[in-house]
Parts: structure tokens; sequence; C-alpha cells
């Protein structure tokens, strides 16, 4: 099951940001991470994702990380709306005729003098 964490820790440069998506992304499950400049928060979305071992990971490397909340995904369901007049598809064909070509030996009767070409 899907879970997303999000996570607050100070981040003053671009350098800090880039670091703190390696550390995030190397974790095992994670398949999204992104930073929330204005919040300075760390988003990470995976299936699986050990919240504990991530916030110690990136303690290691920044000091002071806080943890803001675990949730579940909840897959986003799309409302579809009945079509009452379907317009028929339309399929264009390229028009494709085969043509055969035939390779002919020729021989140049008057070959050049250089022996490389």
């Amino acid at each position: 099951m899907e879970q997303k964490i999000i996570i607050k820790m100070q981040m003053n440069s671009d350098k800090c940001r880039s670091k703190a998506m390696q550390v995030a992304a190397v974790a095992d499950g994670v398949s999204y991470v992104k930073i929330e400049r204005e919040a300075d928060q760390l988003v990470v979305i995976g299936d699986g994702v050990d919240s504990v071992c991530l916030i110690n990971s990136l303690r290691k490397k920044f000091g002071n990380v806080t943890l803001v909340s675990v949730e579940p995904v909840k897959p986003e369901v799309v409302e579809e709306k009945p079509n009452d007049d379907p317009v028929p598809i339309q399929w264009q064909t390229w028009p494709y005729h085969p043509q055969f070509y035939t390779c002919q030996q020729v021989c140049d009767p008057n070959p050049p003098s250089c022996s490389i070409m």
C-alpha cells in the first residue's frame, strides 16, 4: 500500500535540496520525491517505505529533521461522463503500394586505373 510521508527540514540552498532528494530517492520503496519550497517540506511517496529509517538517514546529513505526517495515498477517482452521441472513429489508411526492385550487376567498360577505389 502506497503511503505519503511529509518531512519538515531546513533547506537553505539548492545544494541542500538536491542532497535531501538524493538521500530520499535511494531509500527502499520510494517512487516519488518532491520538495515544497514554501514550507521547507520533503514529500516522499512510495510502497513499503520505512519512515524511521528515512528520517534517521536524513538526520545523519542534515541534523534537525521532523516527521510531519504519514498517510496512505488514495487512488484518484475519475468520474466518467456518459457520452450520448459517440463519434465513430474513422481510420485513415495510407495508400500502400509495394514496389519491387531488382538488382543487376553492372560492369564498367572503362575501370579506373586506381586499384584502391
